[in-house]
């Protein structure tokens, strides 16, 4: 059985919280790099709990890419933000899109985005 206080911290857990969901990604070839345009969706609550940043990658996990941020968008879901300037490694075809909240962190899960 609970303590009343074990619960308390079990209900203040991160891991709790959820994660952002990426519902529309799209890249395009503009001079200067790759741009991406990302929409997000998540239960920012403020400050506290807030979907703060997404990135691109390759499948081995390495970064190209990082749009951070800088507020919660509580009364604005879903939203779209831009990426301008990404450089992608010659031939690459596909790159990974990875979301982020001030809770949860980076996502376990990616969302694939060809490069047509």
């Amino acid at each position: 059985m609970l303590r009343p206080a074990a619960t308390l911290l079990l209900l203040a857990s991160p891991a709790l919280s959820d994660p952002a969901r990426i519902i529309g990604a799209e890249a395009t070839q503009a001079s200067g790099g790759w741009r991406f345009e990302v929409t997000l969706e998540h239960g920012d609550t403020g400050w506290d709990d807030y979907a703060d940043g997404w990135r691109v990658e390759l499948a081995d996990g390495t970064v190209l890419g990082t749009r951070v941020l800088t507020h919660p968008h509580v009364t604005e879901q879903p939203f779209t933000r831009s990426l301008f300037g990404v450089l992608l490694p010659d031939g690459t075809t596909l790159v990974h899109i990875r979301a982020r909240t001030s809770q949860t962190g980076w996502a376990a899960e990616t969302t694939p985005v060809s490069l047509d």
